[in-house]
């Protein structure tokens, strides 16, 4: 639901049509660079996920063994696919029902948590100005669905007995099948139903290049209903919310299998756990980010949402199932106070982002009133909007501190599986991946929405000032 969109908005840039240019968001026109990397990213990532999936599945994890059958002629790609667990009825029933109830939940269950969890902020929130000038309504209800899931989750294993709690280890495989099936399908819709029935025409981009558009999307939030965000909903659910059910079935399987849960798995269960958490109570301060607030929804989400997310991010737990490390006591208590340093720093950073933008600046960071940088934006209707930018706190220390607490949380993850193997490093690798590339994507973008007020900002040097954080009005 859009409440607010203000009048004489410019019409859509149309496929061989005119250009309404806004003054931020994704890239209207594609160079050689991005066009390689799109092109690269279509093509190799689902084999990325598939080849982590199947060291484990048939190599013990080992990310060199199955390279060095193919290069010795010890195996052919023919006898590793023939091994891989296909699609099954089971699985796809299994994925249909997650997805619908997790629908479900989304759609037709208003949120009651905010009416008696002290804090917490749910409901209808808005979101920020999109660059057509709109501002976006969205049931925020992450959390209740998260613990409704959960609480079916712990009665069936200890009450109910539907399913063993191992079934998602069981079914991995196949479920990656579902997942890359709905991951493309809701890909290819988004794309379909930005050229014929688009939520916001004015907020559509039309590259003019079917790959760029179909990874990085047109639409900027594309809806059914008056409710069912696709980015929204997408990027928290079913993805987040089955992060920690995946663990949970790990767990599971370790116990089966050893007898017993390590020290390791419960860390990386609870660390992660801590991470997923946070993000379903702080769910309507997410509205405000650069995925809700910058991202087109394409592919690069759709698909991400689907599989590289619940695949990838949980390859510390698939693991641990293959490799039950027990770590020393005070290596494991290193590792669980490096992962809530993180979050601390993680958590800290964004709170003072979240208290400036509720409060428009009115309130102290650090026991002082914040420094700010008064600028102006204009969205894609000509309509100018007034903003703040915080350069203290957290943000008077560095650029994004808050992403250097989510890399020592990203580092505790993979510590928690000790030194055996490098497949469970894979995340902090790709963490500091994404994340600079973010810090890179954000420059440029404030650099385009507020022009010569972004070059008042204080550069980073020997006083580390921060790529600040913004209060829109």
């Amino acid at each position: 639901m859009v409440v607010k969109a203000q009048p004489g908005a410019p019409k859509a840039r149309r496929p061989g049509g005119d250009v309404a240019q806004g003054q931020w968001g994704r890239a209207w026109e594609v160079d050689w660079f991005s066009l390689a990397s799109v092109l690269f990213l279509l093509l190799f990532s689902p084999f990325i996920v598939y080849f982590f999936i199947m060291a484990c599945d048939q190599y013990g994890c080992s990310l060199t063994a199955p390279v060095l059958d193919l290069a010795t002629g010890r195996a052919r790609l023919s006898d590793i696919w023939a091994k891989t667990p296909s699609l099954t009825k089971e699985a796809a029933w299994l994925y249909a029902s997650w997805v619908t109830f997790q629908v479900l939940l989304y759609v037709l269950l208003p949120d009651f948590c905010h009416r008696f969890l002290p804090g917490y902020v749910g409901g209808t929130q808005e979101g920020a100005v999109t660059p057509a000038g709109a501002v976006n309504l969205y049931e925020v209800n992450g959390l209740q669905a998260w613990l409704i899931t959960h609480l079916l989750w712990f009665a069936n294993a200890h009450l109910l007995s539907w399913f063993p709690p191992t079934i998602i280890f069981d079914n991995w495989i196949p479920l990656l099948w579902c997942a890359n099936i709905l991951g493309y399908a809701v890909s290819t819709f988004v794309m379909i139903k930005a050229y014929l029935f688009p939520t916001n025409a004015q907020d559509c981009k039309f590259t003019g290049n079917f790959f760029y558009n179909y990874m990085m999307g047109i639409e900027f939030n594309p809806r059914i209903g008056k409710w069912f965000d696709f980015k929204l909903f997408f990027n928290g659910r079913p993805g987040i919310v089955a992060w920690t059910l995946i663990n949970l079935s790990f767990a599971a399987k370790q116990r089966e299998l050893y007898g017993h849960v390590t020290n390791s798995m419960v860390l990386v269960n609870v660390l992660q756990g801590i991470y997923v958490l946070d993000f379903f109570w702080n769910e309507a301060w997410y509205l405000k980010t650069i995925d809700i607030c910058h991202d087109h929804f394409g592919w690069y989400l759709g698909w991400g949402d689907c599989v590289w997310l619940p695949y990838l991010y949980t390859l510390q737990g698939l693991y641990l199932v293959y490799h039950p490390v027990q770590l020393p006591t005070a290596y494991a208590a290193g590792v669980l106070l490096l992962g809530l340093l993180g979050y601390c720093i993680f958590r800290m950073a964004n709170h003072q982002k979240d208290l400036f933008r509720r409060t428009d600046g009115r309130c102290l960071i650090w026991g002082r009133k914040p420094r700010v940088i008064e600028c102006t934006y204009t969205s894609a209707d000509g309509q100018k909007h007034h903003s703040k930018l915080l350069v203290s706190g957290c943000w008077g220390v560095a650029r994004h501190l808050n992403y250097t607490g989510d890399l020592l949380g990203s580092l505790a993850y993979c510590l928690a599986c000790g030194g055996g193997h490098l497949l469970p490093y894979f995340y902090v690798a790709f963490m500091a991946i994404l994340l600079t590339h973010r810090c890179l994507r954000d420059e440029h973008r404030c650099a385009s929405k507020y022009g010569g007020d972004w070059a008042r900002v204080p550069r980073p040097s020997s006083r580390g000032l921060p790529l600040p954080s913004h209060r829109q009005t």
